[in-house]
């Protein structure tokens, strides 16, 4: 997974920050609010390329299409993550160099999540 460009960014964010689906008139206007002046048709490639990656899902509702994200902001930094250890030659040493960095809140919430983990993961035991 390649991470988003910054217009791809943009627009998940205003994706992920909305309680609705939003058509790209909407997101057209939660960017410029930002302070993003993008064009509508720039919005609207940019909004079907992230569809057609499997980030959004549109419906049609009456003359336009509303979209709607398929995977939480999580999800993405999660990838990320997996997509830099993938990158690592020492993934058990990165993984210490990344948990040394964590505030004591992240540590605790890390070991609370590592404690609820069944022992193997993939057998669920």
């Amino acid at each position: 997974m390649r991470p988003f460009g910054e217009l791809e960014a943009e627009i998940m964010r205003v994706m992920w920050a909305g309680r609705e689906p939003l058509n790209i008139h909407e997101i057209v206007d939660a960017l410029h609010r930002d302070g993003r002046q993008s064009a509508y048709t720039t919005v609207m490639t940019v909004t079907e390329r992230l569809r057609t990656k499997g980030w959004l899902e549109r419906v049609k509702q009456g003359r336009s299409f509303r979209y709607s994200p398929l995977r939480n902001a999580d999800d993405y930094s999660a990838e990320l993550m997996e997509q830099a250890l993938e990158s690592s030659t020492d993934r058990e040493s990165a993984l210490l160099r990344f948990a040394g960095r964590l505030d004591a809140s992240e540590a605790a919430a890390l070991r609370q999540a590592l404690a609820d983990m069944p022992a193997d993961p993939d057998t669920g035991g």
